[in-house]
């Protein structure tokens, strides 16, 4: 069994809304308002604080598909005692059921700014805590760069330079500025997760009525999209600065709350509110290498429908689209020895703090499990089988850094992938991780399509594997819609409908595209 992986696309989601957007709660007091008429005065002040916002922070409550998973308090504010510095404080709460345990995270960003126009970022702190384990980030801008401690329990301080952020106190609440300024902002995060920074924009649209707390009102309308999760922020914002409620798309939405409120969650099983149930079972020949699987497909954007070599789509008259899956080895032909260029440009040979293939014990037994073998398919093969055959399968024990997963032995196929895919690139062979989903009976009996996550290593040519059902072939009953954990999969939540499973292609021909290998 696999631990749906959407755990951590909807917190980096959330972290956006945090970051580009975090004067969220009930409408400001008149006290409240008077820091616009304090910053008219000094001509020095950014419009970050010339826009009204809730005295003490604010709280809203996280919905999952109408069900309540988490909440965040927010709040935005000139430094005590340093008028010349800004404070965001953020933190996101997060629990749900994922199988039969609780999963629950906390994410906390303090982030300290120039109070000046295009104000600097001076230093930041995150803390996460729960699921996916406990570390403390402390970043401070310095003349060589960004320099960030990681600190854990139990285990030695990190340090890591990074190049210095181009984050400016505007881009701490991007939506209100935006609307402040009737224009558009563009800006960057340095992402509280990952700590890679990410190009941010806020646009402004057409503005729109809604019924807030029985009344109509005319509402601001913001839209923020990062170039990381790529997945529209939409906020509505009253003319007195109330952000009443944050979309994105139809799967989660942030509304405007009190505390106590905010903080009464449902009891909600993430893994079964978000599968994707079939109207019979596939073929047994979606099993078989080479093999194969054909269904037709509703709520399917068109950025998804991209052929690829496991992956053929055909758009029919209703509207739907035939989706082929298929699965094979790799040509012989195309295999090529380890160390190989990234035909990407280098991402996915990459060290991160998350995938952390510099990081000497993974480095260390990656090259033990390779010996002597140069062919890089016969090398990932060897990785992918340890992992599998290695790690305690735990629905519970999530690890969001590839040498804590080393450390514990155990997760699920987050941790599979993660662990698998930074013992590749530390062995020079280009690998990424996949979201999407994966065909399963439970015990109910019902054919489903659930949330998993796997990998894909270019050998020569790209083929994906499982390290979680240890598979050196990712079978067909795998359908792939994103990479990397990112959150650009979580509109397709309660959207996505398999209305058929068919025994053959139709043999219609549909738009083609690079066969992606």
């Amino acid at each position: 069994m696999t631990r749906t992986p959407l755990v951590a696309p909807l917190l980096g989601l959330a972290v956006v809304l945090l970051s580009a957007a975090p004067a969220l709660g009930q409408a400001p007091a008149p006290a409240a308002r008077s820091t616009a008429k304090a910053a008219a005065v000094s001509p020095a002040i950014s419009d970050v604080l010339k826009t009204p916002r809730p005295k003490g922070g604010e709280w809203l409550g996280l919905y999952l598909m109408d069900k309540k998973v988490g909440y965040f308090f927010t709040d935005l504010a000139p430094v005590p005692g340093r008028p010349n510095q800004v404070k965001s404080i953020n933190e996101l709460v997060f629990k749900a059921t994922v199988g039969s345990k609780p999963s629950e995270r906390v994410h906390r960003e303090e982030r300290i700014y120039e109070a000046k126009p295009g104000g600097r970022l001076l230093s930041f702190v995150v803390e996460q805590r729960g699921d996916g384990g406990e570390q403390r980030l402390e970043a401070t801008q310095t003349a060589e760069g960004l320099r960030v401690v990681r600190k854990r329990p139990g285990l030695p301080e990190e340090v890591r330079m990074l190049p210095a952020s181009r984050e400016t106190v505007e881009d701490a609440d991007q939506a209100r500025v935006a609307i402040h300024r009737k224009a558009t902002v563009v800006g960057t995060i340095t992402d509280g997760t990952d700590l890679e920074s990410y190009k941010v924009t806020t646009t402004l649209e057409r503005q729109e009525e809604r019924m807030v707390r029985g009344v109509k009102v005319r509402l601001h309308k913001a839209q923020t999209l990062s170039e990381k999760e790529k997945v529209p922020v939409v906020a509505y914002v009253t003319d007195e600065g109330e952000m009443v409620e944050v979309d994105f798309g139809e799967t989660m939405k942030a509304r405007s709350e009190s505390e106590a409120v905010a903080k009464r969650l449902d009891v909600v099983e993430v893994f079964g509110l978000t599968r994707i149930v079939l109207p019979r079972q596939l073929p047994a020949e979606a099993r078989s290498i080479p093999g194969r699987a054909v269904l037709v497909m509703k709520g399917l954007p068109e950025k998804f429908q991209v052929n690829s070599y496991r992956q053929k789509f055909v758009k029919l008259p209703d509207g739907n689209v035939e989706v082929t899956l298929s699965a094979d080895l790799p040509r012989q032909a195309s295999l090529k020895p380890a160390p190989l260029a990234d035909p990407d440009g280098g991402e996915n040979l990459k060290a991160t703090i998350i995938v952390e293939s510099d990081n000497a014990e993974i480095r260390k037994l990656a090259k033990k499990l390779g010996g002597s073998d140069k062919d890089a398919y016969t090398v990932a093969k060897k990785i992918v089988t340890w992992v599998a055959t290695s790690l305690e399968k735990d629905y519970g024990a999530s690890a969001d850094r590839a040498s804590d997963v080393l450390r514990q032995m155990k997760g699920d196929c987050t941790e599979h992938s993660l662990l698998a895919v930074a013992m590749l690139r530390a062995l020079g062979i280009p690998a990424r991780r996949v979201d999407g989903v994966v065909y399963m009976m439970n015990e109910d009996g019902v054919p489903a399509f659930y949330w998993h996550e796997w990998i894909e290593a270019y050998v020569g040519e790209w083929t994906q594997m499982d390290p979680t059902f240890n598979q050196i072939v990712a079978d067909a009953t795998h359908f792939g819609v994103g990479q990397e954990g990112n959150a650009e999969i979580t509109p397709l939540i309660g959207q996505l409908k398999v209305v058929e499973v068919r025994d053959r292609p139709s043999g219609a021909t549909g738009s083609q595209a690079p066969a992606g290998r």
